[in-house]
């Protein structure tokens, strides 16, 4: 594949993240996206034989382009285990910022959509959104060694912190502002705190 033909898929990839975002994937057209990435329609269905199979390539584009992210956030750098997952949650504070496009998933965006429409779709939007959540595993099950807390998985916490996250991206839309969000993201750490601050205990 030409360096033109690369540039052109990763304009429309980076289209698409940015267009679904704002619109919704139902709401967005070819001809959107086209126009967004600056190629023509024949440059879409070159790459990408559908609109769906585009949104399966934007879910991977967008989980490679955020683990980037964030693999390189400061995040890591506690030396506690429990200290880098509340650290973890904060940074993912820091990131509500701007217009709502610019920090809502994408994935949980099209996963809202098109779950039962699209399910190629919408397994690479779970494979995404779980897939990071199990970055964070390591460090819940260090975190709960270390206190001797038990009575649930690693796993599952990991899930339930993008379940919130997910949750305050839609309070954020339907509310109009970053605040829903921003306070959904206070009351998961205050929970992440009080479930791993008493050792010892089982929790069901």
């Amino acid at each position: 594949m030409s360096p033109r033909a690369v540039n052109a898929r990763t304009r429309l990839l980076e289209s698409a993240r940015d267009v679904i975002r704002a619109k919704g994937f139902s709401a967005t057209s070819v001809d959107d996206l086209c126009k967004t990435a600056g190629v023509t329609k024949g440059a879409f269905f070159h790459h990408f034989k559908s609109k769906e199979e585009l949104g399966v390539a934007a879910a991977d584009f967008w989980s490679e382009t955020t683990a980037a992210l964030f693999a390189g956030a400061s995040y890591h750098q506690p030396d506690d285990p429990y200290d880098r997952l509340i650290a973890y949650l904060e940074f993912r504070k820091d990131l509500l910022a701007g217009d709502l496009p610019d920090y809502t998933c994408l994935v949980g965006t099209m996963a809202q959509e098109v779950y039962d429409s699209a399910p190629a779709i919408r397994d690479a939007c779970h494979a995404s959104i779980s897939g990071h959540a199990m970055t964070l595993v390591p460090d819940i099950r260090a975190a709960m060694k270390a206190r001797g807390v038990s009575g649930f998985t690693p796993e599952s916490l990991a899930l339930h912190t993008q379940a919130v996250l997910q949750g305050a991206f839609i309070l954020a839309k339907s509310g109009n502002s970053v605040s829903f969000a921003q306070d959904s993201v206070d009351h998961l750490i205050r929970y992440v705190s009080m479930l791993l601050s008493q050792p010892g205990e089982e929790r069901k």
